[in-house]
């Protein structure tokens, strides 16, 4: 038993490492290049056309749940509603190419039309749901004041960062690395910044893989030892048939899309099998919508960031229009 939860552990985290670095990756370059007043613009403000961009965005990109975490993180953090965070949560891990190309092949048009509609309606019902909610959720950080590194161009908070005084006026830096290079040639950065990319590029990194792994990395990481336990000491193969061919497969479905890690692309199969089993498709369905939107990551990480009442409204929106929508499919 010992062996299998380290062998599916490893698995895992061999499948989600990629996803999860490029996930790290565009946190990083939206906390770096990612003006502020652009994401208040359209992820800012109430209303569906936030909430339809955010879920879009999310659709789009080739991120998992635990991937989407730390990109839904740093918009939050650059000003973002709740509202369109939560869409994206909704969206990103939801589907993607590969998920609905591989649900044509094995599951065919309808699943895969459905699947698509359904997860832009969940992601902006959630969203909105999210919106009336905002004022209890647990706000980012106030705004703070801020300057700009004049070698290298970066937005810095005054008081938290290095800075010296030159010509009666006082400059902050990023690190110590700019204050040195100013105090050295000050004149040389009085017509502007540089816009180092390389000095750039290095605080993408340091953000993404050293303070984004700080900030939810323990938290991920106990989400694949808790996933990994259920797949490991869980056995759910020849039972599918026998009991979860009627109203009980939504259940099941359910349960096990909350507790385990399943990407939108490796759903595909599973809930194939389990519908070539004898699980209805209604249940096959909510496999696919819920399986791939909850985990151990996402639970965590939003508990820790937005609060115990706000994990919850989620999870039971999710789980409310994952049942509702599958309910629909089975009827067409």
């Amino acid at each position: 038993m010992v062996v299998q939860y380290f062998i599916v552990f490893k698995d895992y985290l061999i499948e989600i490492l990629p996803y999860l670095v490029i996930g790290f990756f565009l946190s990083g370059l939206i906390h770096e290049f990612a003006p502020s007043q652009w994401v208040e613009r359209y992820l800012g403000s109430r209303g569906i056309k936030p909430l339809f961009y955010a879920t879009l965005v999310g659709m789009v990109l080739p991120i998992c749940c635990f991937g989407a975490l730390p990109v839904a993180v740093s918009l939050r953090q650059k000003g973002a509603r709740l509202g369109p965070v939560l869409a994206f949560l909704v969206a990103t891990p939801a589907t993607s190419v590969s998920a609905l190309l591989v649900t044509y092949g094995l599951l065919g048009l309808k699943f895969t039309i459905f699947i698509f509609f359904a997860v832009i309606i969940m992601g902006l019902v959630t969203g909105l749901v999210g919106d009336k909610f905002e004022g209890k959720a647990r706000a980012p950080s106030p705004p703070t004041q801020q300057a700009i590194d004049p070698v290298c161009g970066m937005s810095v908070e005054v008081g938290k960062v290095a800075k010296a005084e030159y010509g009666g006026q006082t400059y902050y830096f990023c690190c110590p690395h700019c204050q040195q290079a100013f105090e050295d040639r000050p004149e040389a950065y009085m017509g502007g910044y540089s816009r180092n990319i390389i000095h750039r590029i290095k605080h993408v990194l340091r953000y993404a893989f050293v303070d984004m792994v700080k900030e939810i990395g323990p938290e991920l990481l106990l989400a694949l030892a808790l996933a990994s336990l259920v797949a490991a000491i869980a056995p759910v193969g020849r039972f599918i048939g026998a009991y979860f061919a009627g109203g009980l497969g939504y259940l099941y479905s359910l349960g096990f899309g909350l507790v385990m890690y399943i990407c939108s692309t490796a759903s595909v199969p599973l809930a194939h099998a389990f519908v070539s089993q004898g699980m209805n498709t209604g249940a096959g369905m909510v496999l696919l919508l819920v399986g791939p939107i909850t985990s151990w990551g996402t639970i965590l990480v939003l508990r820790k960031e937005f609060g115990g009442r706000i994990l919850t409204i989620y999870l039971v929106v999710v789980s409310g229009m994952s049942l509702i929508l599958s309910y629909c499919f089975s009827l067409i």
